[in-house]
C-alpha cells in the first residue's frame, strides 16, 4: 500500500512515489518547451521574412525586436506628422521608458554592427 499524509482539510492523500514524481516532471517540462515552442512559432508567423523557415529562437526573438522598433519609430513619425497638421495627439505619444528602451536598442544593435535602422527616437518633452 502508498504511503499516505493528512492534508490541512483533513483528507489523506496518497502521496507519489519517486519514480511518479520524475514522469510528472518529465511531462511538465515537455509541455513548459511544447509551449514556448508554440510561441516561438506564433511570433515567427507576424515576423517578416520567418514565417515557414527553419529558425532558431534568437534569429526570432531578434527579428521581433526590430520589428517593434520599426513599428515605435513608424508611431513616433505618424505622431509628430499629426501634431504638425494640428491635430490633438493627447494619448497617442508614446511614453519616455519606451522611447529610452528604443533609443538604447538602436544604439546598441547600431554599434554591434548589426543592421539597425539609421533613425533614432527623438525624446518627447
Amino acid at each position: 500500500m502508498a504511503p499516505k499524509a493528512e492534508a490541512a482539510n483533513g483528507v489523506e492523500k496518497t502521496l507519489l512515489s519517486e519514480d511518479q514524481k520524475k514522469s510528472n516532471h518529465i511531462r511538465s517540462e515537455q509541455k513548459r518547451r511544447e509551449a514556448i515552442r508554440e510561441g516561438f512559432d506564433k511570433l515567427a508567423a507576424v515576423v517578416p521574412g520567418l514565417d515557414g523557415m527553419g529558425r532558431s529562437e534568437a534569429l526570432v526573438l531578434e527579428g521581433a525586436l526590430k520589428l517593434a522598433r520599426e513599428e515605435v519609430v513608424k508611431r513616433r513619425d505618424l505622431i509628430a506628422q499629426a501634431k504638425q497638421n494640428g491635430e490633438d495627439t493627447t494619448g497617442l505619444e508614446l511614453d519616455t521608458a519606451t522611447i529610452e528602451a528604443v533609443e538604447f536598442q538602436l544604439s546598441r544593435a547600431q554599434a554591434e554592427g548589426k543592421d539597425a535602422e539609421q533613425d533614432t527616437i527623438k525624446k518627447e518633452k
